[in-house]
């Protein structure tokens, strides 16, 4: 979940002025965004059956092309010290598909931690 870090660590750079830090923060979310999306897509050609991974791995692609878009569109912006509303927006829709993946990685867990009972001594 490197990117996702990457990417909030962009959106607080953003908020504090900093958009050359955000654009370089972004830049290197993009490569690993790509091979975890990857990643996710040949686990699901493994294993078709699991609906799960298929999202997980759509999710890491519309991730990856929202951070592609936001790094995109302040690249030229950078050096004069704005923020482009199209960067902004490209970069909250990312943070949100990072909380939906976030969400949807913790779902199995929170379901299997419902199912637990209590040992009997």
């Amino acid at each position: 979940m490197l990117p996702g870090l990457l990417a909030v660590a962009a959106a607080y750079a953003d908020t504090h002025g900093s958009h050359g830090l955000a654009f370089y923060a972004l830049l290197g979310a993009i490569p690993l965004s790509a091979v975890a999306a990857l990643e996710c897509f040949g686990a699901y050609l493994d294993d078709r059956t699991n609906a799960l991974r298929g999202m997980q791995a759509l999710l890491w692609t519309l991730a990856l092309a929202l951070l592609v878009l936001s790094c995109a569109a302040r690249s030229p912006a950078t050096q004069m010290h704005t923020l482009p509303t199209a960067a902004r927006s490209a970069l909250v829709g990312a943070l949100a598909i990072f909380a939906v993946k976030t969400c949807l990685a913790a779902a199995p867990v929170l379901r299997r931690l419902a199912l637990a009972q209590v040992a009997k001594p």
